[in-house]
């Protein structure tokens, strides 16, 4: 079922000068300062609003008394992709968002660079996450889609003792992980390095496999006991413009896969960026590390509907990149030549409606039209469902496109299947993903305890 790929991506220098970290590690002395700010709650917080609840008091503490490998296990019990989560999560929302030092007027306590120091110190010693069962299942699972869902899956069935395989059309696993977020956050050699420990407890991976129709879908029937989809979404939606298949329009999770996987720092000198969210300030922030020397967010609503989060807006600011609000592309407009000229937007208002439900509307303004010069489009305005698969999957119950699961175990109404990350909550964070395949590798094992008896 598809041929055994490298493991591996080129580390390019010339990335990594453009790209420093954008939070740099503790060094250890500062790791143990920070770690000492921390004031061991009771019935954390931080640890509440975690998604995968890392008992965040406890791996803290272990750095102080320099037990740093004992940190890393902590955190690694309920995050096995706790490495990457240190980079990507946004911790200014959620655990340092919770952090009790807010309400004393205090800077949090640094937790996400903690967890990084100390899944940094596990990963530089080659160490690899202890069994939880002794027991060897007999019962196969496959994991379709290599992302942060099924690698959560994976790892929790291997480490309670059975087979599981985890399959992938791309020739590298990680998913998001390791081909779109930003360099910046996460580089691929990073990502790849957690997924090889998660090799290393015996999940096999195979790579440029495509679960595309009902057939493959009743082979991996046939052959698993039981299926856990982790297959994110779908492509990008199309921007459905005049000019729009232009080489030069590139969507943005392509545009950071380049770079990141296939060494390709070719970018334009005026990018303009079409959408608001995290991945757009992602590609926009890139193509000015890459060197564009401007860079413009359009965007249909005003700042005040940013669906960005806040400390992602103030970072982009910080690079260079230039905001237009309530502004909406009609058209691309090329050279005779045949390069990118312009990108042709409409100014935009908020209108009242007669639908008092529906609220005041953005709409074009008449003879608003204006050009912004560009010589590259890099549109990142969401993502379709992968609804033509899934509506293959008889007896799986869809709503609007995704997964509908029981929250507490990831279980679809087809008893043989599971499911979690993207294609159940429509596209949420890295840290979200884990906990779904986290939750549903521990119910499958769970259902087939019987057999250890």
């Amino acid at each position: 079922m598809g041929g055994e790929l490298p493991f591996a991506v080129q580390d390019n220098g010339e990335v990594a000068r453009r790209f420093p970290d954008l939070h740099p590690a503790l060094r250890p002395q500062e790791a143990l300062t920070e770690a000492n700010r921390c004031l061991n709650c009771f019935d954390p917080p931080c640890a509440a609003a975690c998604p995968t609840h890392i008992d965040v008091p406890r791996f803290i503490k272990k750095i102080t008394t320099q037990n740093v490998m004992g940190s890393a296990l902590t955190i690694l019990d309920s995050n096995i992709l706790g490495a990457s989560c240190s980079r990507v999560c946004p911790v200014d929302v959620l655990c340092e968002g919770a952090c009790v030092m807010l309400h004393l007027n205090k800077q949090p306590i640094a937790i996400g660079r903690l967890q990084r120091y100390a899944m940094d110190y596990f990963h530089d010693r080659g160490a690899r996450p202890p069994k939880k069962a002794n027991a060897e299942g007999k019962q196969k699972i496959v994991c379709v889609g290599a992302g942060p869902a099924s690698l959560a899956c994976a790892a929790e069935l291997a480490q309670r003792g059975f087979q599981v395989t985890v399959l992938d059309r791309r020739g590298l696993p990680g998913g998001l992980n390791t081909y779109g977020v930003a360099e910046y956050k996460l580089r691929a050699p990073d990502s790849l390095r957690e997924v090889a420990m998660i090799r290393d407890l015996g999940v096999e991976f195979r790579f440029g496999v495509s679960i595309d129709d009902e057939h493959d879908l009743a082979a991996l029937e046939t052959e698993y006991d039981a299926i856990f989809l982790g297959i994110g979404l779908g492509a990008m939606h199309e921007l459905a413009i005049p000019g729009a298949n232009h080489p030069a329009v590139v969507d943005a999770l392509e545009f950071i896969a380049r770079y990141k996987t296939a060494g390709d720092l070719t970018v334009g000198n005026n990018v303009v960026v079409i959408g608001a969210g995290n991945t757009a300030i992602d590609a926009a922030n890139a193509a000015r590390r890459l060197g564009a020397a401007q860079v413009t967010i359009v965007y249909r609503r005003s700042e005040r509907e940013l669906p960005a989060f806040g400390f992602e807006f103030e970072h982009a600011k910080l690079e260079g990149v230039s905001f237009e609000w309530l502004a909406q592309p009609v058209a691309i407009h090329t050279y005779p030549a045949g390069g990118i000229a312009s990108l042709e937007c409409v100014r935009l208002e908020w209108m009242e409606t007669e639908d008092d439900a529906a609220g005041p509307q953005a709409a074009p303004v008449l003879g608003s039209n204006f050009h912004l010069l560009c010589d590259m489009v890099i549109p990142a305005i969401g993502h379709a469902p992968l609804v033509s698969l899934l509506e293959q999957c008889r007896g799986l119950e869809l709503d609007g496109g995704r997964v509908q699961v029981d929250r507490a175990t990831g279980r679809t109404s087809h008893p043989k299947y599971y499911a979690g990350g993207d294609c159940v909550n429509g596209g949420r964070e890295v840290v979200d993903a884990v906990a779904d395949g986290k939750r549903a590798g521990v119910a499958i094992a769970k259902s087939f305890e019987a057999a250890y008896a």
